[in-house]
């Protein structure tokens, strides 16, 4: 196998991993912490591989935690419903709703999270003999969360009962114009919440002040699987369910909550793991017909795992509310009709590639503009660019590049037609709380409005502001960015090219899914030639590397073209570089074969 890892037990003032101190992204490479005597107690114990016994304690898998790990179950995992404030009180008022058919209308965001969660509820409600008039707001004409608008048109429509998913948290106007209008109002969010909340029956949120659950690393699909697990339980002991009704499975539309789980980037530990863990496997069953339709036009040959929700299927849906309406997306999820599924997922495939395009184009001017605003010292702690004419949908996938780039939090935002507003959204790295941010420059004034969680929020802001929202950002992010660990590389282990075995492969991925919270193995291929480089796509570069024995490894380098890593893998034939990434089965052709997700390379020195 040509294994090589640092038995010690490593930390952070272990000498660099095979001497890299600054790579070719600047980082530099260190062993991942662990202790070899709980590797080996984990292996043995649990009649384990050494390799995955350390993977396990690198990741501060306990010892009597094993079992529970790599086999997570939602019934040990799912919380009590009284832990999470206002689930009983919300699922109480649903079931009522159910039991005596009341109109419901539901207002869910327009990304894979949100209308996850509409797809999940709106499954739900239809198996226990209910309806759901479900609106989705317009990313361009309405913008995030309910509107009085949108309101009023579900009171239009007869709704009694208003859910809203994955948005509502801020929304008090709306929201108070609803109450106002006669409807109830249950929220389900995970968003951070303002000290006051919204007026309404219950606000089911575990990001929310008040609440102690320790369940804020749920997305919004994941709180809305326990309020209709909650839901279903007392449904059943109030006698709603007989011949005539059966009692639904829970356990098909995990799925749903797997894909909202991963694409929405929250921590895959907890009942995450549970989640992605059950739901990959009952996704590989190709039940869901629009799941299905979808994997095929993006040529996903193998069985599902978190990356295939994260870069293959979640970029489709998300091109629905990007730059078409993400109804698309929602009634690929719902419907059961396959021939109608092949033909959105078709349509979702050219929205896509059309999508791709427009985010060329934003991003290589925010690139632009991020360059000059941050000036040769590159000291600045976030990056806020703002332009003309960018297209509001593909704004969160630019600064999620600049945020690749430039190791910061970025936010990119686009002004609106009379030019005096800019809307936008953020992402950040860990250890870098941007919704908070984003929150507390809402409470000083800055902006009109803006939301969000730690790694991404969306914000409102006059442009006079900018400058103040600038300055606000230097001050209030400074010290968190000097904590945050951005110049690292932790590294599992080394191996040669006849060492990255699809054996090896198999063995690394049982202590998955992997993913924001769990990252990972990163191997090293030490010393190895690019015999073999060209572009891939609109920014990636692809590749072959040979070890001194002749042993050859595909690679794939994303996002790399035109950064200094890609340049460095196209032109350089002469020396052996060290190449650091994520080892992964290439199922592209007639066989499947071991390949190599690039992270970062090295030069090798001395």
């Amino acid at each position: 196998m040509s294994l090589l890892l640092d038995s010690r037990t490593a930390n952070n003032s272990s000498p660099p991993f095979l001497g890299v101190s600054r790579s070719v992204t600047g980082r530099l490479w260190r062993p991942r912490a662990f202790q070899s005597r709980d590797a080996q107690a984990i292996s043995e114990k649990n009649d384990l591989p050494e390799l995955l016994g350390r993977v396990l304690a690198a990741r501060s898998v306990g010892l009597e935690d094993v079992e529970n790990y790599l086999n997570p179950t939602i019934r040990r995992l799912m919380p009590q419903p009284q832990a999470l404030v206002d689930m009983e009180k919300g699922a109480d008022r649903l079931a009522q709703a159910i039991m005596t058919g009341e109109r419901i209308g539901t207002i869910s965001d327009y990304d894979v999270d949100g209308v996850s969660s509409a797809a999940l509820v709106t499954r739900f409600l239809a198996s226990v003999g209910a309806g759901n008039i479900v609106h989705i707001p317009d990313r361009i004409t309405e913008g995030y969360g309910p509107s009085e608008a949108a309101v009023r048109s579900l009171k239009e429509q007869g709704t009694q009962l208003l859910l809203t998913l994955d948005c509502g948290v801020l929304s008090h106007d709306p929201l108070a114009k609803a109450k106002a209008l006669g409807m109830d109002v249950v929220i389900v969010d995970h968003h951070q919440a303002g000290a006051t909340l919204p007026d309404a029956t219950a606000v089911i949120n575990p990001n929310r002040q008040d609440d102690i659950s320790g369940f804020g690393y749920l997305c919004a699909c994941g709180v809305a699987m326990i309020l209709v697990s909650v839901v279903n339980r007392i449904l059943r002991q109030r006698g709603w369910y007989g011949p005539a009704r059966p009692e639904p499975n829970m356990l098909q539309w995990l799925e749903l909550v797997a894909l909202a789980t991963v694409c929405d980037v929250v921590p895959l530990t907890g009942l995450n793991r549970a989640y992605v863990t059950q739901g990959l496997r009952i996704m590989a069953r190709r039940e869901n017909p629009g799941l299905a339709a979808l994997s095929d036009v993006a040529r996903l040959k193998r069985r599902p795992d978190a990356y295939a929700l994260a870069f293959l299927l979640g970029p489709r849906l998300n091109a629905a509310g990007r730059i078409g309406h993400a109804n698309l997306a929602f009634e690929l999820l719902t419907s059961q009709d396959r021939g109608r599924c092949a033909i959105i997922a078709s349509e979702l495939e050219r929205l896509n590639r059309e999508r791709q395009t427009i985010e060329l184009s934003v991003l290589d001017q925010a690139l632009r503009e991020a360059d000059a605003s941050l000036g040769a010292e590159r000291t600045s702690p976030a990056i806020v660019v703002a332009g003309e004419g960018w297209h509001p949908g593909v704004l969160g996938l630019a600064a999620a590049r600049l945020k690749e780039r430039f190791n910061r939090p970025s936010i990119v935002l686009g002004f609106e037609k009379e030019g005096l507003k800019a809307s936008g959204s953020g992402r950040s790295i860990a250890g870098v709380d941007l919704g908070k941010a984003v929150r507390a420059a809402l409470d000083a004034g800055i902006l009109i409005k803006g939301g969000g969680h730690a790694m991404a929020a969306g914000l409102t802001i006059e442009r006079s502001r900018l400058g103040d929202f600038r300055a606000f950002l230097e001050t209030h992010l400074a010290y968190a960015l000097q904590l945050a660990d951005q110049r690292y590389l932790d590294v599992d282990g080394a191996l040669t090219a006849s060492g990255a075995t699809l054996d090896l492969i198999e063995l690394v991925e049982q202590a998955g899914p992997y993913g924001a919270g769990n990252p990972a193995p990163v191997f090293v291929l030490p010393a190895h030639r690019v015999v073999y480089a060209d572009s891939a796509g609109s920014d990636h570069v692809r590749l072959t590397l040979a070890a001194s024995d002749g042993t050859r490894i595909k690679a794939i380098a994303f996002r790399a073209l035109g950064t200094d890593m890609g340049e460095l893998l196209l032109t350089e034939r002469q020396h052996p570089l060290h190449v650091a990434g994520r080892l992964v089965v290439d199922d592209w052709g007639r066989e499947r074969v071991p390949s190599l997700h690039v992270e970062d390379v090295a030069r090798i020195t001395g």
